[in-house]
């Protein structure tokens, strides 16, 4: 007899689709139908010796799911009537971060597991003392191994020697300002870029000046001229799932781009956290232009922040040796047993699994983004939400400038980032960015990203007045 699995409407068969204990398969089948709208608050739920029956599970297992959801706050029991979907509830003293840029955690994966997991691993293959000692150089052998791997899909095969391990992207950004540039020197840069350069170059005596672009990125030709006008030496990149547009530099303008920076001698660093989110990104610059590019990528956001490592990719034994002499006056060394856990994690598959999730949850939450703005018409005249990476960028209506709304969205208990921070100089469109891997679980995003839909449609004419 075939067994039926819908239920007022909703087949809970799809929960089994879920990965880890059964128990968990229910309940986040619960959260992804309340972030769908197909379970909304006030629904009854079916009873759980119904379900278990339905879904030829023991109702121990049942019943567990529907105390951890409980736990959550998604659900609610209301005696012999039953239980129901709970209503969103707010803190109004939490501030529902959308602002943080950071990968999202992934589903069905236990992160304290694998911490455990990997620490002990790094244990027991390292002596200890070691971990506790000074490591500078760039890394050992394993961790620089450990770095080709990672940039394998992105450069291709490299030699160790070429990989410097650097701890996090910021200090890796210094160390080449530092390397590549003297004081009071102008770096070009796109007109919106990644507020970390911003802050590097200002505190190092760097001058940003922004070259004109377009919708697929910097333009050839303005290049050129910015390069002869201000006699610079450097461009700064980050092509693929930019920070903050989150849209990437098709390959010709990339080509483009390396025959004028050939042409001038410049020198490149090229920022590409975001390269192993995007499953068809254009081969990196480094890989067009190796000779004159300096390729950093990080893990941070990618897997997770608290790794603090990232690999650096010279052109030459030259200039390796003066990043890795600019980067000991910014900071010694990488954290040795951080270093350690990425190079384990990477050898051992754990950040490829990684990966896999945190591209699959960002791949949801680009999709709960878009239905959620689209309805507003709050993208007229920009393309929609990408459908990969861990952000958006959100063209403003004219009754809003991004200040006023960062302001007024923070009194409502949400974060995002205005468009100013990312500008390098140059007049700026009233934009926010929107990051969607700061908070925690989907069901909060959702209710974040609703909140802050009901606040753009409202036009509150008054939002310039909090602006001091």
């Amino acid at each position: 007899m075939t067994r039926t699995t819908s239920i007022q409407g909703l087949d809970w068969a799809a929960a089994l689709d879920e990965e880890g204990p059964r128990y968990l398969q229910v309940v986040r089948f619960m959260e992804r139908a309340i972030t769908d709208g197909r379970l909304r608050p006030g629904d009854r739920l079916p009873p759980q010796r119904q379900l278990a029956t339905a879904l030829g599970m023991d109702l121990t297992t049942v019943t567990r799911a529907y105390a951890e959801a409980r736990q959550r706050k998604l659900l609610h029991a209301n005696g012999a009537m039953g239980t129901f979907v709970s209503a969103p509830r707010f803190d109004t003293a939490q501030v529902v971060d959308l602002g943080m840029n950071i990968p999202p955690p992934p589903r069905g994966v236990d992160l304290t597991a694998l911490l455990k997991r990997g620490v002990d691993q790094v244990l027991t293959h390292t002596d200890s003392h070691l971990l506790m000692s000074y490591h500078p150089g760039g890394g050992s052998d394993v961790d620089r191994a450990a770095g080709v791997a990672w940039l394998a899909p992105m450069l291709g095969r490299l030699e160790n020697a070429r990989v410097v391990t650097c701890p996090g992207a910021q200090a890796a950004l210094a160390g080449l300002l530092l390397a590549l540039s003297d004081a009071g020197d102008t770096v070009l840069t796109e007109p919106v870029l990644y507020p970390g350069m911003i802050s590097a170059a200002a505190h190092l005596g760097r001058r940003l000046v922004a070259v004109e672009s377009d919708a697929e990125g910097m333009l050839p030709d303005a290049l050129d001229e910015a390069t002869l006008a201000h006699k610079a030496r450097v461009i700064y990149l980050n092509p693929t799932l930019r920070n903050p547009t989150a849209t990437s530099m098709p390959a010709t303008r990339r080509e483009q781009l390396v025959a004028v920076a050939r042409k001038r001698d410049l020198r490149i660093i090229e920022d590409d956290p975001y390269w192993p989110l995007c499953r068809a990104a254009p081969p990196p610059i480094a890989r067009l232009a190796p000779e004159r590019t300096c390729y950093i990528a990080t893990l941070s956001k990618a897997l997770t922040p608290g790794l603090r490592t990232a690999y650096v990719v010279t052109p030459d034994a030259s200039s390796r040796s003066a990043f890795l002499g600019s980067l000991r006056a910014v900071t010694l060394m990488s954290t040795p047993v951080m270093t350690s856990l990425a190079t384990q994690w990477i050898h051992d598959g754990t950040a490829a699994t990684l990966l896999d999730g945190v591209r699959a949850e960002a791949g949801e939450r680009q999709s709960m983004a878009a239905r959620i703005l689209r309805p507003a018409n709050l993208l007229t005249g920009a393309e929609a939400p990408a459908a990969e990476g861990i952000h958006l960028w959100l063209p403003l209506p004219g009754r809003w400038t991004a200040r006023a709304l960062t302001m007024t969205a923070r009194l409502e208990g949400l974060a995002v980032t205005p468009s100013d921070a990312f500008s390098s100089g140059a007049p700026q469109e009233q934009a926010i960015r929107i990051s969607l891997g700061g908070v925690k679980d989907r069901v909060r995003l959702k209710q974040g990203l609703d909140r802050l839909m009901q606040l753009m449609e409202s036009g509150d004419e008054g939002a310039d007045s909090v602006v001091i």
